[in-house]
């Protein structure tokens, strides 16, 4: 549904609205969104952290995000200065899809400095708030933001953190909601890394590398060569469909290859096995990077 300037609204009875979401406690009873809302089918990786940080939070913030988006998987983040902001920025250079969730109405800019940034991610990502035009934002507003972030992804990662910062809320929401939490280990010297060093104590997954993630979700990192050494011609055919589609059901890759139910779910299931294709939510995804 349109509501004027390119915004949409989509509830939990459409199609567009993401089932992983509605699997959340309090889930949105309303979306808005800009921009290309496909995203919101894709599997997601959440990628938080402080607005005051340092260089060595916004390098790995940058490096984390371009590893994810890379890969095929799309960024998720709350568009605040610092960490925010460098998750976004990554998988933007990386030429990948993010999605932006803000705590305020779908019109508005916050901070205002991220101006730039939001159109960017208008343009070629995502602007998603339970707030409709002209809702300024308010205090409250982002705890309840956060659940949205940590309920749209598989994963959450804590770039950097403070104690007092806002991303343990989205870490602690994403545990509750039975999601994996990861966190970067930092100087424990340094305060900005007070909060996701003590995620890691807590039991948070310490992030090392990027590739970590990857790993956790099935996705692999082999060159196109490499990965077409390991297919026969009839997968290779399975894989290109794919490719060109970037996500297919079992039913719709039968009618592009015109070929039998149990013949695709075999050759998908070998493919599978090989750790070329991963299944979620009753449709096939390459796993590549």
């Amino acid at each position: 549904m349109n509501t004027g300037d390119d915004i949409q609204r989509i509830t939990p009875g459409m199609a567009q609205y993401p089932a992983l979401l509605k699997e959340i406690k309090g889930y949105p009873r309303e979306l808005f969104c800009i921009g290309d809302t496909a995203l919101l089918q894709k599997r997601c990786v959440a990628v938080v952290g402080s607005r005051r940080t340092n260089s060595y939070g916004r390098s790995v913030a940058v490096k984390i995000s371009k590893s994810i988006a890379s890969a095929g998987l799309v960024v998720v983040s709350g568009m605040a200065s610092g960490i925010d902001t460098c998750a976004h920025r990554g998988a933007l250079d990386a030429q990948g899809g993010t999605i932006a969730v803000l705590g305020c109405g779908i019109d508005i800019c916050y901070p205002a400095e991220n101006g730039g940034l939001k159109k960017e991610i208008e343009q070629k990502g995502l602007i998603v708030s339970e707030y409709g035009p002209g809702m300024k934002p308010k205090k409250y507003f982002f705890p309840q933001r956060n659940r949205i972030i940590s309920g749209l992804s598989e994963v959450t990662v804590v770039a950097q953190a403070g104690n007092s910062s806002g991303a343990l809320i989205t870490a602690d929401l994403a545990g509750e909601q039975g999601r994996e939490v990861c966190a970067v280990p930092g100087n424990i010297d340094s305060s900005y890394n007070m909060g996701s060093n003590k995620l890691i104590r807590d039991g948070a997954f310490p992030l090392l590398n990027p590739a970590d993630i990857l790993d956790m979700l099935g996705v692999c990192c082999r060159d196109r060569e490499e990965i077409e050494k390991l297919m026969s011609s009839s997968e290779l055919k399975i894989y290109n469909a794919l490719e060109s589609t970037g996500e297919a059901t079992i039913d719709e890759l039968c009618m592009m290859l015109s070929k039998p139910p149990s013949y695709v779910a075999g050759m998908v299931t070998i493919m599978e096995m090989k750790g070329l294709l991963f299944s979620d939510i009753g449709k096939i995804f390459i796993a590549k990077t």
